[in-house]
């Protein structure tokens, strides 16, 4: 999702104090004296939770550089932009990480922004270009992709206060305007699957406390859980298979997490609860809170990427904090899946260094300062994104099972932040970890796997992929893993 450039905040101690991290934030690299550990992956003991895949957003339609509002005039989104072959590659070697048979499980689908043609009332939302739908249900279908991930950046905006897209609340919070929206919320749905787009998760709103210059919607905790009651049951009825999530910002631990979680009627309809911890370092989710006051229900974050890629430019240590964001919300959050931001931005918008996973030529358009070059309809990845991503999506399968790791501690009792570990089963029963090494120099895994047989090890980085580096053979392997690396052992 596109970010406003001038909120501010601090990052998180733990999850009640969830607020947005600075833009300019740094990483403490290298700060541990430590250059070995050993570790034992526990698969005699009870299994942990099950990771249902991750998630990316489809930027289907356009939005100005720096997020300064959105082109109306301007037809430009993914995959349209594309050459067919290229589309084809898009779906093959990003979406499925060409694996053939995995990849990515869910897209999140930015309503109100990205989706953001308009019936004739005002009141639903359809195709702004001829067979927009139709195209990303053929992506979804060839690139093996579960369903969408449903958002509202704004409801339409004959429902707003402003009549518009853009800023505002609802215009009324009396039951039957609020019973009206949540019928045109299930028509909107129902316009999507009648084209072919299965849905997967529905959202009310993201991120209720902003007040963009693109497309937002802003409730206050009472004002989103009136709306939430009326809407939601509407859903669920429709749709019943559908994950309903909550608040898509703060979780349960917000202003509007806590509202739903005293309301008994409202509570039944909370799937998940969803934070947005942007760019923050990945050990806040090892020291930090997510999960205390879940509920019983599982929490995840569903968007991340980099605000601050003027300020604080795209280096290697992202690639790293990437995928150990991954790994410590599945870790000591036992969070179930994990979003990036854009699976592919324009070379148009400059954000897109710090919130895309590769980059798409459209037809018009200035290219920022550093762009790729690339032919109109065509694309290519970026590696520091993209890199920490892969390994995950090549080699840990949906519906794989995490397990426990005993690991070192230092003497204070927590784990160590710059070398993180997490192992899981494959549904066919095979055995995988994954290794990091965020400091500046080497560090030696000693990993006990409890499992006889070889183990061939894949390396990636800031400009490494998928590189094979050898067989280690079990249950005991000794690893000694470079600077700003990510390994992959799994069996051969």
């Amino acid at each position: 999702m596109p970010r406003r450039a001038l909120l501010r905040g601090t990052v998180a101690a733990g999850a009640g104090a969830a607020l947005w991290p600075l833009l300019d934030q740094t990483f403490a690299i290298g700060g541990e004296e430590i250059t070995s550990g050993s570790y034992t992956i526990r698969f005699d003991q009870g299994r942990k939770q099950t990771i249902w895949g991750l998630g990316f957003e489809i930027q289907s339609d356009s939005i100005r550089s720096g997020n300064n509002g959105m082109d109306d005039k301007l037809v430009s989104g993914v995959p349209k932009d594309l050459t067919e072959s290229e589309r084809e590659r898009f779906y093959e070697q990003m979406l499925k990480a060409g694996t053939g048979d995995r990849g990515f499980r869910y897209c999140r689908l930015a309503m109100g922004l990205y989706h953001r043609g308009l019936d004739k009332d005002n009141k639903r939302m359809v195709d702004r270009y001829k067979g927009q739908t139709a195209l990303l249900a053929d992506m979804l279908k060839k690139a093996g992709v579960e369903g969408v991930s449903v958002e509202y950046w704004s409801p339409a905006p004959a429902w707003k206060s402003t009549k518009s897209y853009i800023h505002g609340t609802l215009a009324s919070f009396e039951p039957d305007f609020l019973d009206a929206l949540g019928d045109a919320m299930v028509d909107d749905l129902d316009y999507l699957v009648g084209k072919g787009v299965p849905i997967s998760m529905w959202g009310l709103q993201n991120e209720p406390k902003v007040d963009p210059p693109y497309s937002g919607c802003r409730y206050s905790p009472e004002q989103y859980l009136k709306a939430f009651k009326a809407v939601a049951p509407k859903i669920k009825k429709k749709y019943p298979k559908t994950l309903i999530i909550a608040d898509s910002q703060d979780g349960w631990s917000g202003g509007i997490g806590k509202a739903l979680s005293a309301d008994t009627d409202a509570l039944r309809h909370v799937d998940a609860w969803t934070y947005h911890r942007v760019g923050t370092d990945s050990s806040e989710q090892v020291k930090g809170d997510y999960t205390s006051g879940r509920k019983g229900k599982p929490v995840f974050n569903n968007e991340f990427e980099y605000l601050h890629y003027k300020t604080n430019p795209i280096g290697p240590r992202h690639t790293l904090n990437t995928a150990q964001s991954i790994m410590n919300w599945m870790t000591f959050q036992d969070a179930p899946t994990w979003f990036w931001l854009h699976a592919l931005k324009p070379t148009t918008n400059a954000e897109g260094k710090g919130y895309a996973l590769g980059y798409w030529r459209p037809a018009e358009g200035k290219p920022f300062d550093g762009a790729p070059r690339l032919e109109p309809g065509h694309w290519d990845f970026n590696p520091l994104h993209w890199n920490a991503l892969a390994g995950f999506l090549q080699y840990m399968p949906w519906d794989s099972v995490r397990y426990h790791v005993d690991e070192p501690k230092h003497s204070d009792g927590k784990p160590y932040t710059e070398h993180r570990i997490m192992a899981w089963r494959t549904p066919t029963n095979k055995p995988v970890f994954v290794v990091t090494n965020r400091a500046g120099k080497p560090f030696t895994y000693t990993v006990d796997t409890q499992t006889k047989g070889d183990f061939l090890g894949h390396r990636y980085g800031p400009s490494t992929n998928n590189k094979s580096i050898g067989t280690k053979q079990g249950p005991k392997l000794t690893l000694t893993v470079p600077p700003m690396s990510i390994e992959f052992w799994a069996p051969r």
